[in-house]
């Protein structure tokens, strides 16, 4: 199996168009790595490739990834798109994948019913993007030599759907993780996830790699920064630090790699000299960038 993380940061991405914090200032100036917004590719074979999430950054990262390369004149070896919520920026880059390619496009019946209530993605011509259905915990065929189950983890609708009272660790299939296995490997895939429930662990225990929310690194800094009003797990995501944050919750854990993705420009993991980078380095996890590849 291989991995390629085509997107490491949040919604956003470092630096934020609109943002002149710390991290995107240096990101502007090239003192920190640049972050575009999550998705990752992957395959079983090296030919036929799959994306996890369609960030609005796409056609950049796909232009960057030597693998997903178009084949011949007109071509391309990806063949099937998974979205796992109905979040901006993981779904608007699908709009990037409207010239005429055939792939499957694959998402629970939840998030089916948000991408059809969209009249711009009609621009995916149907005769050749077959929507297709996944039930939650039972496994699918995402690309050839690669099974797929998708199972639902903490969260919340996407800011677009809410309401006034907003549940932030709902359980359904408006946000879910993906385990992926082939070639005897097992990877999880979890962008997004409100809390680390028992049940998380004992599911991902073995796995011989872990991609996982690392949105902030304390519930409470977007406020402490005045970058935002809301918290981290307001927002669906649980925090890498503190009590219950991921770092506590899956210590000790058998896993392979433990990679973080989706970080926000808040976060000072982006910084490869920050004492937090370190600390998460000490913790055994590393720090998903653009463009890094796993071979677990």
């Amino acid at each position: 199996m291989r991995i390629v993380i085509l997107g490491s940061g949040a919604g956003g991405g470092v630096p934020q168009w609109n943002c002149g914090c710390r991290n995107c200032e240096a990101a502007r100036d090239g003192r920190i790595p640049a972050m575009s917004q999550s998705g990752i590719a992957v395959s079983a074979d090296g030919r036929d490739w799959a994306l996890v999430n369609a960030s609005p950054d796409l056609r950049q990262q796909l232009a960057g990834a030597a693998a997903l390369r178009p084949q011949g004149l007109r071509g391309t070896p990806i063949r099937s798109v998974l979205v796992t919520n109905g979040d901006i920026d993981h779904v608007a880059g699908l709009l990037t994948l409207r010239e005429g390619q055939p792939f499957d496009l694959f998402a629970t019946q939840a998030i089916h019913g948000v991408l059809a209530a969209n009249p711009m993605l009609a621009a995916l011509d149907p005769h050749l993007v077959a929507r297709r259905e996944v039930a939650l915990d039972q496994p699918f065929e995402l690309a050839p030599g690669l099974a797929a189950t998708l199972f639902a983890v903490p969260g919340k609708v996407p800011l677009y759907l809410e309401g006034e009272r907003v549940e932030t660790e709902l359980m359904g299939e408006q946000t879910v993780g993906v385990e992926l296995a082939g070639g005897g490997r097992r990877v999880f895939y979890i962008p997004g996830c409100a809390s680390v429930p028992g049940w998380l662990r004992e599911r991902i225990a073995g796995a011989d790699a872990l991609l996982f929310d690392g949105t902030l690194w304390t519930d409470d800094e977007m406020l402490r920064a005045g970058l935002g009003a809301k918290t981290g797990r307001r927002m669906g995501h649980v925090p890498v630090s503190g009590p219950g944050g991921s770092l506590e919750a899956l210590r000790g854990l058998d896993l392979g790699a433990r990679i973080y993705v989706h970080l926000n420009n808040s976060n000072p993991l982006v910084d490869p000299a920050s004492p937090e980078r370190a600390q998460a380095q000490a913790a055994g996890w590393q720090v998903g960038h653009d463009g890094m590849e796993i071979a677990p």
